[in-house]
């Protein structure tokens, strides 16, 4: 794994206390950086994670916040900038399904205006104002923008239509957000394919052996897979701006 040297930077990552999210959270902090971990003020999962890597000798701070809402996630932004003291790096990982199982695209009824509202203000809108609470911060600093966006935004079907079409969005997203913070601030996304995570949709045994056997690669992502790929994007790329990279082992080639 390459080594960055990144010994006075900084980092807020939205949905960081698991998952993919959790996972670089730990690569920034073990890089050098001093990293804020966003999280729902209600997760236990964000105090505990706190506490073990702080035990860890790591440099992470508490961020509670919902992306999902106007005024809290600017809040939460503007005080982990506040926290932290300056920002390099943002890193827009939270989001949802909104369903425990997937909604075949057939299930139209399954598909309620609750669920589109959710997946909007937290998967799209969320990485929007999370960016633009940042963004004096990161021109400042000449930082950098990860988004999680997924191969369901891509064409593949996901968890639902509604999941897919929300990550679809920030794909585009990246793009134009890439041309707004240009030339002081790089903003790229990945879009991760099947991946063994702690992420809320209950896959079956039968599409996670389907997921294997599809990908080039044979095997699943891990949540250090994509970890690594949005650290380069972050800490390297120095000439890569306004890109989606497809991390999902080949599943997509399958």
């Amino acid at each position: 794994m390459i080594r960055y040297e990144l010994t006075g930077k900084t980092a807020l990552v939205t949905g960081g206390a698991s998952g993919i999210g959790l996972a670089l959270v730990t690569q920034l902090a073990r890089n050098g950086a001093k990293v804020a971990i966003n999280h729902l003020a209600e997760d236990a999962r964000g105090p505990e994670q706190v506490e073990r890597l702080r035990a860890e000798g790591l440099d992470v701070i508490a961020a509670p916040g919902n992306v999902g809402d106007a005024a809290d996630g600017v809040r939460m932004v503007e005080q982990a900038v506040k926290d932290l003291g300056r920002l390099d790096f943002l890193a827009n990982n939270a989001g949802t399904p909104g369903s425990r199982t997937t909604i075949a695209p057939k299930e139209l009824d399954r598909i309620t205006e609750e669920l589109w509202d959710t997946l909007l203000q937290v998967n799209l809108v969320g990485v929007f104002r999370c960016t633009k609470a940042a963004a004096p911060a990161l021109r400042a600093a000449k930082g950098a923008v990860v988004n999680t966006a997924s191969i369901a935004g891509l064409g593949s079907v996901g968890s639902s239509m509604a999941y897919g079409a929300t990550k679809a969005g920030v794909v585009s997203l990246t793009k134009n957000l890439a041309r707004a913070l240009a030339p002081e601030v790089r903003v790229n996304a990945v879009a991760p394919g099947a991946v063994d995570s702690s992420w809320m949709i209950e896959w079956s045994n039968e599409q996670r052996s389907g997921s294997i056997d599809k990908a080039l690669l044979k095997r699943r992502c891990t949540t250090d897979d994509l970890a690594e790929v949005m650290l380069f994007l972050l800490a390297g790329a120095a000439m890569v701006t306004g890109q989606t990279v497809t991390v999902d082992g080949g599943l997509t080639l399958g």
